[in-house]
């Protein structure tokens, strides 16, 4: 068994590019593949010489590879979304909590992302596609900066077809057609009981902290809102203290939380 620390090589199939900062890489397995990821979890990724960084998976395929999208902020991101086909990159996990969606079996689930927080969110969206039966009202609310910023166009058209999804962007061009606004502004108009709902939520902090406070709002429970946190994850395994979030390490005990546990520590500044 690989030790939890040491990295395991998967050569990139293919790259695609989402937006001007971001990409999707596709990996292949070349010592072995690690374990099968739950939608939520993140592994590690090394740009050899570089660096390593936590991204949660975009992708749950169940051949044994891996897909990613990553946004491209900082040293290692920027590495990383430079990888081509072929390049060969590093990766430790799986890594941290899932979103579980199938604990709401047979009630609503309304997914809300932002910017890029759409990515962890779309293996739970297809694991939802693929047993649509065992869900009742689901809805995919997506807002972004602007047009050009949105992920996944063609697949947020084709979720259309047995999803209720909406989006929306804080500003655009007058050629755009579609609403503007914050993302908490389409929650009115999604289709769902708070009383039998569970919502997963991913994007940036403050999003997630007021669609949070929305979603209590109308009625949701708060320990059925999950959010997925992001802090500075350096080891993954609990050990550096990088990422502790009051008596909280994110690497472990997250990066899925249920709002009811985390809600008195996201309301404290600078924890």
């Amino acid at each position: 068994m690989t030790p939890p620390m040491v990295p395991r090589r998967y050569r990139v199939r293919w790259r695609r590019r989402e937006t001007s900062d971001t990409v999707t890489l596709h990996l292949d397995p070349l010592d072995g593949s690690l374990p099968t990821f739950a939608p939520g979890q993140f592994a590690m990724l090394y740009a050899f010489g570089i660096g390593e960084i936590a991204i949660s998976v975009s992708a749950v395929p169940a051949d044994g590879t891996l897909v990613h999208t990553v946004r491209a902020v900082g040293a290692v991101s920027r590495a990383i979304c430079a990888a081509r086909e072929g390049d060969v990159l590093g990766v430790r996990g799986p890594f941290g909590t899932s979103w579980a969606a199938e604990d709401n079996s047979g009630g609503d689930l309304v997914m809300v992302a932002g910017g890029v927080g759409i990515a962890p969110l779309r293996p739970a969206v297809r694991q939802v596609l693929a047993d649509r039966d065992a869900f009742g009202d689901v809805s995919v609310l997506v807002g972004a900066r602007s047009p050009d910023l949105l992920l996944f166009g063609d697949e947020l058209n084709s979720w259309s077809d047995q999803l209720d999804v909406l989006v929306t962007v804080d500003r655009a061009e007058p050629s755009w057609g579609g609403r503007i606004g914050v993302v908490t502004q389409l929650l009115p108009s999604a289709r769902f009981d708070p009383v039998r709902t569970m919502a997963l939520v991913c994007g940036p902090e403050v999003m997630m902290r007021f669609t949070a406070r929305a979603l209590v709002d109308t009625g949701v429970r708060p320990d059925q809102v999950r959010l997925s946190m992001e802090r500075n994850m350096k080891c993954a395994i609990g050990q550096c203290g990088h990422c502790q979030f009051g008596p909280e390490f994110i690497c472990v005990d997250g990066p899925v939380f249920p709002y009811a546990r985390i809600e008195p520590l996201m309301s404290v500044r600078e924890v």
